[in-house]
C-alpha cells in the first residue's frame, strides 16, 4: 500500500507536481496529424493538464501553443486561421506558430508590447501519423525513433481510443499485470464464445519480469509461463517507461501509447504495424485511423465484450485515482511493486536536475531504436531453469 502523500507524489501530472515534471521530460502523441485539414485546422488537446490549441497555418505548419489568449484570455480555437498564424477573434492580436505575437492592431506602429508578450508555446514532431509534443524544459531530448515507427516495411493503422475517466498510472500498472489476462480477459471472452479467448485461457504456471536502464530506453519486460510452455515460446511485453507498452510481432507489432490527459483522464493511441509479407516496402498514401466506440452499452454499464471495456472497466471502477492505501498486494503484483520502485527513481532524479532513464540526446543513438529480447530470453530461460533445480 502507499501513502496518501505518495499516492499523490506518482499519480498528479499537473505544472509543478513531481510527476508532471517527471512526465515532462518526455515526448508525448497528443492528436493524429491527419486530424488538421483545410476544413478543421484546429484542435483543442489536454495534455498534462494544460489546456493547449494545436493548429495548422497557411502555410501548412503546425504549433502547439496555450489555447487562452495572452491578451485577454479569449479561445483561440475560435480564432482566425492566416498564412502566417492564427488570429484572436475578440481583438485581432495574430500568433505564429512559435507562439510569438507578430501583430496588435489598435496598439501604436511603434509600441514595445508586441514584442513583450506571446503565447506558451511547445515544440511538435510528426512521426508516423501522429504529433508528438514535448512540454518540459528546453533543451528538448530527441524523439525517440522507434523501430516500429520509422520502418518502411509495415502498413500503419491508427487506434484512437475513447477517452478513459481515469488516472494515466492505472493503465500502466495494468500492463505489468500479467496474471489479469486469465480472469479479466478469458473468461469474459470465453462468455461469449469469442476466438480471442482461446489465447488467453491458458493457466498461468508463473510470471517473470526484468527491470532494463538501456542508453535509448528503460522499462521492464513481463513475461508469462503457460503450463509446460517453454519462456522461449514467449517474447515477452516491454513496458517502456513511462507509459508505452509495446507487444512483439504475432503478427503485428502494437505500440500503446497512454497520454495523460489530466489527473483523472488518459488518452489511449494504440498503433498498429502490419510488416509486409516479403520486407518490400508498403508505399501507403494515407494512414488508416479508427475511432474506438465507447466502452459502455445504451445502458451505461460496461458491456465486457472487447479488451478495450474489460480493461476500462478494471481501471475505471477503481476510482479517478485509485486510492492506493486499501490495496493489499501479493507476489504476482511484483511488477507493479517495480513500475513503481522506478516511477519513484525517476522523479526523485528529476528533482536533482538529472535526466530520467530512456532520454535520448544522441543522434547516433536514435536512427531506428530496436528493443532486443534476445538477452534478456537467455536470462530468464536460465532463471527459470535454475528454478526447476
Amino acid at each position: 500500500m502507499l501513502s496518501d502523500e505518495m499516492n499523490e507524489r506518482l499519480t498528479r501530472v499537473g505544472p509543478g507536481t513531481p510527476g508532471g515534471e517527471m512526465l515532462r521530460r518526455y515526448w508525448h502523441p497528443i492528436a493524429v496529424a491527419s486530424e488538421l485539414t483545410a476544413e478543421t485546422p484546429k484542435k483543442r488537446v489536454r495534455v498534462l493538464g494544460e489546456d493547449l490549441l494545436l493548429f495548422r497555418d497557411g502555410q501548412g505548419r503546425v504549433g502547439l501553443i496555450e489555447e487562452q489568449c495572452c491578451h485577454r484570455s479569449a479561445s483561440l480555437f475560435y480564432g482566425f486561421i492566416e498564412d502566417d498564424g492564427i488570429r484572436c477573434t475578440y481583438h485581432g492580436w495574430k500568433y505564429d506558430c512559435e507562439g510569438r505575437c507578430i501583430e496588435q492592431p489598435f496598439e501604436p506602429a511603434a509600441s514595445p508590447l508586441k514584442d513583450e508578450v506571446g503565447q506558451i508555446s511547445y515544440p511538435i514532431e510528426i512521426l508516423s501519423g501522429l504529433v508528438f509534443a514535448y512540454l518540459g524544459p528546453k533543451p528538448a531530448p530527441l524523439l525517440p525513433r522507434w523501430s516500429a515507427l520509422v520502418r518502411t516495411d509495415v502498413e500503419r493503422t491508427i487506434h484512437v481510443l475513447h477517452e478513459l475517466e481515469c488516472n494515466w498510472l492505472q493503465t500502466m500498472e495494468n500492463s505489468v499485470d500479467p496474471t489479469h489476462t486469465y480472469y479479466l480477459h478469458a473468461h469474459n471472452m470465453n462468455l461469449r464464445n469469442s476466438e480471442e479467448a482461446v489465447f488467453h485461457d491458458r493457466k498461468i504456471k508463473g510470471i517473470d519480469f526484468k527491470v532494463v536502464n538501456e542508453k535509448t530506453w528503460g522499462g521492464i519486460i513481463k513475461k508469462r509461463v503457460y503450463g509446460d510452455v517453454e519462456l522461449d515460446d514467449n517474447e515477452g511485453h516491454p513496458v517502456i517507461f513511462p507509459n508505452i507498452l509495446l507487444l512483439p510481432p504475432h503478427p503485428n507489432i502494437m505500440m500503446h501509447f497512454r497520454l495523460p490527459v489530466d489527473d483523472t483522464h488518459t488518452q489511449i493511441f494504440r498503433c498498429q504495424f502490419t510488416p509486409s509479407v516479403d520486407g518490400s516496402e508498403v508505399i501507403q498514401d494515407e494512414i488508416t485511423v479508427k475511432y474506438t466506440p465507447s466502452t459502455k452499452g445504451d445502458d451505461g454499464e460496461y458491456h465486457l465484450s472487447t479488451f478495450g471495456s474489460q480493461d476500462a472497466m478494471a481501471w475505471e471502477t477503481q476510482g479517478a485515482i485509485t486510492d492506493r492505501g486499501r490495496e493489499h498486494l501479493g507476489t504476482a503484483d511484483r511488477g507493479i511493486v517495480l513500475y513503481r520502485r522506478m516511477l519513484r527513481e525517476q522523479i526523485d532524479a528529476v528533482e536533482k536536475g538529472k535526466d530520467p532513464v530512456g532520454t535520448i540526446r544522441d543522434p547516433a543513438l536514435n536512427i531506428s531504436i530496436e528493443i532486443d529480447l534476445s538477452p534478456q530470453q537467455a536470462e530468464f530461460r536460465a532463471q527459470r531453469l535454475a528454478a526447476r533445480g
